[in-house]
């Protein structure tokens, strides 16, 4: 069996280009008695062989053998993927959270398996940082992979033979062959769904051509940190029932509320931000088949101060996006971005672009609580690097009765990173307040 790199797969290597690497993870911190990172290790070494991508790397192939392919990772070892650290003193959120976008800014050995994870201890707490390239899983393949892992092993797969022999040249040939004569067939269907990605992304339904400038927007740098916000999840889901939206709905309300906060305070009021806001083209994933088929819908915010009336807005946005078909921009956009990348001017595309203000992810979680080695899971913080030139992105995750979302900053661009969580909280809170 050959697998290969889905097109989707190749937009997001292509977009590897800048400051920071394309990557994803989640800072798992434990409850109550920590575990102990030999206890960690035993437990990776069990229950990885049931994630297959885990083991794997990633290789391009001769000319006219298509899309690069995963093959099993011969000398892999759980040693190579796990390290620990001591967890900085005072043992806060805060210092775990500054290890953790480290660790989430350092590429990845590209010749190995491209994940890590790190454990990170004191004397009384402990905390499990995952951290996974983007070409190996999208937000649903990382919590599968997560709940694979697991003591619930939801999603875990049956250990196969290991290492399978990587295919030859002739038989990488006839694969290529064989997809180029189905890609072929299926071009009028492509076309279609093509066009359709147009108006996801927002091509004739009024998102700006360009964003309006701000001071958030440029050029970033080699190091992010992260604030987290939690709210409690059924209050969210009052807010959104109670003015005809969904839970991101008012997650994008919250979080383009801190943003203006910010913005205002630096004396800056534009007329809109705009948020792009990923769309999953797939059913949820389990751990053994990973990769990526993402469309993005960018979602024009009006820049009010008023909660509510910014609700609105947003709802009614939203409402007009989910006629279109799901992630049917994924491949518009994965032609444009392999075109730039072809003529070399990706690099400077993302490092200047003037389409979106943010990026904003949101994935649901377990509704009940996880555990690893009989070690309760208390929260889960997901994490994005995202290069290019906008400062500050989010990311959502709903776990255990409660909404966990991430700001990932640059600090060069957002030094007031506590001043703006602060708002986020803040305006969570006068949401809830909104009648």
């Amino acid at each position: 069996m050959i697998e290969r790199t889905g097109p989707m797969d190749l937009t997001v290597l292509v977009t590897d280009r800048d400051s920071v690497p394309m990557h994803t993870g989640a800072v798992v911190i434990f409850e109550g008695p920590p575990p102990g990172a030999d206890e960690v290790r035993a437990l990776l070494h069990e229950r990885v062989p049931g994630i297959p991508r885990l083991r794997q790397t990633l290789r391009r192939t001769p000319i006219g053998c298509g899309r690069p392919i995963w093959v099993d990772d011969p000398d892999f070892s759980i040693d190579r993927h796990l390290t620990r650290l001591d967890w900085p003193a005072p043992d806060s959120d805060r210092s775990l959270f500054d290890v953790a976008t480290g660790l989430l800014c350092r590429p990845l050995p590209a010749d190995w398996p491209l994940w890590s994870a790190t454990v990170v201890t004191s004397g009384e707490r402990a905390a499990l940082v995952v951290v996974l390239h983007h070409v190996l899983a999208d937000g649903l393949g990382g919590l599968a992979i997560l709940a694979a892992l697991a003591d619930e092993r939801s999603g875990a797969g049956a250990v196969r033979a290991f290492p399978r022999r990587p295919p030859t040249v002739w038989q990488l040939a006839g694969d290529a062959t064989g997809e180029k004569w189905r890609a072929l067939r299926a071009l009028p269907g492509d076309l279609r769904r093509g066009w359709a990605g147009l108006h996801e992304l927002g091509i004739g339904r009024g998102v700006p051509r360009r964003a309006e400038r701000i001071s958030l927007v440029r050029p970033t740098s080699r190091r992010r940190e992260l604030a987290r916000v939690t709210a409690g999840l059924d209050d969210v889901v009052a807010v959104a029932h109670r003015h005809g939206g969904t839970v991101n709905d008012v997650v994008l309300a919250a979080v383009t509320g801190a943003m203006l906060d910010g913005l205002h305070a630096r004396g800056e009021w534009p007329g809109h931000l705009v948020v792009s806001v990923p769309v999953s083209g797939r059913d949820p994933a389990d751990a053994g088949s990973l990769g990526n088929n993402t469309g993005v819908r960018p979602i024009v915010v009006p820049a009010v101060t008023d909660d509510a009336g910014r609700l609105a807005g947003i709802v009614a946005a939203t409402a007009a996006t989910r006629r279109t078909v799901r992630a049917s921009s994924a491949a518009p956009l994965g032609w444009a971005f392999r075109a730039l990348h072809r003529t070399g001017l990706f690099a400077m595309f993302i490092r200047h672009q003037r389409l979106v203000h943010t990026f904003e992810t949101n994935v649901r979680g377990p509704a009940s609580a996880l555990h690893i080695g009989g070690h309760r899971i208390g929260a889960l913080v997901p994490m994005v690097a995202t290069p290019g030139n906008v400062g500050v992105t989010f990311a959502a995750l709903s776990y255990a009765g409660n909404l966990v979302v991430s700001m990932i900053t640059d600090p060069d661009l957002v030094p007031e990173r506590d001043a703006m969580a602060g708002a986020l909280h803040r305006s969570f809170a006068r949401l809830a307040a909104a009648k």
